[in-house]
Order: C-alpha cells, then sequence, then structure tokens
C-alpha cells in the first residue's frame, strides 16, 4: 500500500508540475485583426504583407509571444477596396473581438475604415497607406508606420530633377486617393524645381491596355515619366511603354523595388527609378538578418510590402506587451509611446500617428536588383 502511496504521490507531482505550461499552452491567443488586398489587382502587394506579418508573429511565439500568449492574426481580404475594407473591419471588430488593427492597405481604403475604428475606439495601425492627409484628420486610433508621398516628394524631388537632368516630366498614377495624392506631391515639388508638366494622366486598377494614354505621352516626349502604381498595373504599363520604343526615363512611387514587379515586368524594369521606404538591400544589420529569414523561408528577397507587414505587426506587439492588456484605450496610449528598430531604422509617432526616424531610398533597378541611390531620414515637422 506504502509503495503504490509513493508512486501516486510521484505522479500527482509531476502533473502538477506540468500544469503551468499545459495552461500556458491552452490559454487564449492575442489577436490582431489584418485587412490587406488578397484578391484582385493589388494581390501580390498584399500578400507580401501578409508574408511579413506572419514572419513577425513566428518570431515572437518561438519566444513565448506577448503577455504570456500566443499571438495570432485574423486575417480579412479587404481587396483594396473601400466597401470590401469596411466590412472586413466590423467583422473583425464585431465577430472576432480584435481590440487592434493592422491594415487596409490602399489608402482610399484605410480612409474608410479610419470612422469604424473610431466609432468602436479600436487602434489602427498601416504601414503602407502613404497618402498625406491621412494623419490630418485627427483620428486618435490611427497610426502610419510609413513615409507619406509628401516627404518622399520632398526628400528626393531635387536629385530626380538634377542627376536625371528632368526638364519635362509626363505623370500617370492610378484613379485612387493613392495615386492622385502622388502625381500632385511630386509634380508640386518638381515644378518648383523648374520641371514643366506636360502631361497628367489616371488609369484604374486593373487596366490591362495602356497603349491608348502612352502614344499620348510618347506625343509630348517627355524627359521623364512618374508613375503611381502597384505591382500588376505597373508591370503592364512599363512592358507596354517598351513596346511602344518610349526612351524616357521612368520613376516613381509604388511596388517598383519589389520582386513580383521584377517577375512581371522582365527586362521593362532596368533602369527604373522608385523612391520607397524600404529595400532588401539597405545595409544595416537589423535589415540583414531580416532578409536573411525571408529569404530562407520565402525563397525571394523581401519587399516595401513584406517590410511593412513585418514593422506594423511588431510595433503592435510591443504595444500590447508594454501596455500589460489587451484593452484597445491601453494599446492605443502605448503604440503612442512606440520606440521600434525595424529593418529600415527607428520609428517614433508624432502626436498625430505618423511615424518618423527611419530611412527611406532611392532605388535603381539594375539587372533585377534594387540599388540605392540616395537615402534619408524620415522627419515630421
Amino acid at each position: 500500500m506504502r509503495a503504490i502511496t509513493t508512486t501516486t504521490a510521484v505522479w500527482v507531482t509531476a502533473l502538477m508540475a506540468a500544469l503551468p505550461t499545459a495552461a500556458l499552452a491552452q490559454k487564449e491567443p492575442v489577436r490582431i485583426g489584418v485587412i490587406q488586398p488578397l484578391t484582385g489587382s493589388v494581390a501580390y502587394n498584399g500578400t507580401s504583407d501578409v508574408n511579413g506579418s506572419r514572419l513577425a508573429v513566428e518570431e515572437r511565439n518561438r519566444k513565448g509571444g506577448v503577455l504570456g500568449r500566443m499571438v495570432e492574426l485574423v486575417i480579412e481580404d479587404g481587396q483594396c477596396k473601400p466597401a470590401n475594407s469596411v466590412n472586413a473591419a466590423e467583422k473583425l471588430i464585431q465577430k472576432d473581438k480584435v481590440t487592434v488593427i493592422s491594415g487596409a492597405f490602399c489608402s482610399s481604403s484605410t480612409m474608410a475604415v479610419m470612422p469604424v475604428v473610431e466609432k468602436n475606439r479600436i487602434p489602427l495601425v498601416t504601414g503602407v497607406s502613404s497618402m498625406a492627409g491621412l494623419t490630418e484628420r485627427g483620428n486618435r486610433w490611427f497610426f502610419r508606420a510609413t513615409e507619406t508621398d509628401a516627404l518622399l516628394a520632398q526628400s528626393f524631388a531635387k536629385i530626380l530633377v538634377n542627376n536625371l537632368k528632368l526638364k519635362t516630366i509626363a505623370y500617370i498614377g492610378v484613379n485612387d486617393d493613392w495615386g492622385r495624392g502622388g502625381v500632385s506631391e511630386f509634380s508640386k515639388q518638381i515644378e518648383a524645381l523648374g520641371g514643366k508638366t506636360v502631361l497628367k494622366e489616371y488609369f484604374d486598377h486593373g487596366t490591362t491596355d495602356f497603349y491608348t494614354l502612352l502614344t499620348r505621352l510618347r506625343a509630348n516626349q517627355p524627359d521623364g515619366i512618374f508613375v503611381a502604381a502597384e505591382t500588376q498595373d505597373g508591370s503592364l504599363l512599363v512592358k507596354q511603354l517598351k513596346e511602344l520604343g518610349v526612351q524616357s526615363k521612368v520613376f516613381g512611387v509604388g511596388s517598383w523595388a519589389t520582386n513580383d514587379f521584377v517577375k512581371l515586368a522582365g527586362a521593362a524594369a532596368e533602369g527604373i527609378y522608385a523612391a520607397v521606404p524600404y529595400a532588401a538591400t539597405m545595409d544595416t544589420p537589423r535589415n540583414r538578418g531580416f532578409v536573411s529569414v525571408y529569404q530562407s523561408k520565402h525563397s525571394e528577397f523581401p519587399g516595401k510590402y513584406a517590410a511593412a507587414g513585418y514593422n506594423a505587426i511588431n510595433i503592435i506587439m510591443d504595444a500590447i506587451e508594454r501596455a500589460g492588456s489587451t484593452d484597445a484605450e491601453k494599446i492605443r496610449d502605448a503604440l503612442a509611446k512606440t520606440d521600434y528598430e525595424g529593418p529600415n531604422g527607428h520609428f517614433r509617432f508624432d502626436p498625430k500617428g505618423q511615424a518618423y526616424g527611419f530611412t527611406v531610398v532611392l532605388v535603381q533597378l539594375k539587372a533585377g536588383v534594387p540599388q540605392v541611390v540616395s537615402s534619408t531620414t524620415v522627419e515630421t515637422h
């Protein structure tokens, strides 16, 4: 009887010792909402953002998660459409009960989601949406962990005009808030430096035939062509430019420095200049580590959207940890005190929710590799 009692006691002791580990594994996960375009003409970019987001979570979960709990992403496809993104936000908040959201990629979609998170008092962090006016709307629940088109234009317009010797410029942008905003900001800065605008044209997401537009452009014979476009649209546009024999220098904002763009555009990508918040060739210890891990997982270098998702989710997880809670108000207050080192530099937020302190670069594509031409640190005013 005594032997049985001793054996039982040992078994009970071992079971009790294992309970904390089992209890930790069974804890409710910390859920973070994500809204990205996973179908449609911007799906290449949204998928890259999700890949970066998932990598950030995998790294954090291997270290024990957040608040002693695993992190889980609840991902919705906003398609870069305002109505779809609003529906996604409502589902994440009402059904999935998330208390913080990353998204919604396109500036028009993010702008549509902003009143939803403000009404529900839920923080929203974007790593992509760059329309300058988003952080001027007085929404205390919104944070932008990337540059604005205005900041990129201010940073690189002088180099583009002086180094590329651009005197006449044509502007082409996708017909949404981001595309129109990018054209507006760059044309304003370049015109102030003496550049002459000879054409402004816009196209819809998913356009496949640019020949009529580009024929009008070719007739103007501009020195440079500014383009605001994402991967699918932009790759088709530059391929058709080459087919028409247009020799103008091409520069712009959007997906130019990504693997998907280079693959789709092929030889037409050669020589393009891009103003971007991230390139895999940025030479910092933090970025070298990020590139190595991402490349081993996806067999390609990360682009700006992978870095955007990675940064946004890391910033959110850091805020939850510092808040010591998944309470939305406490997360919002912790986000305002962000001090995060990412692959492309240091991130803090000003009182409007605009990030500053990180690095943006002007790159040129050479043999498919985005080579850094110039870099600068983003500061807000």
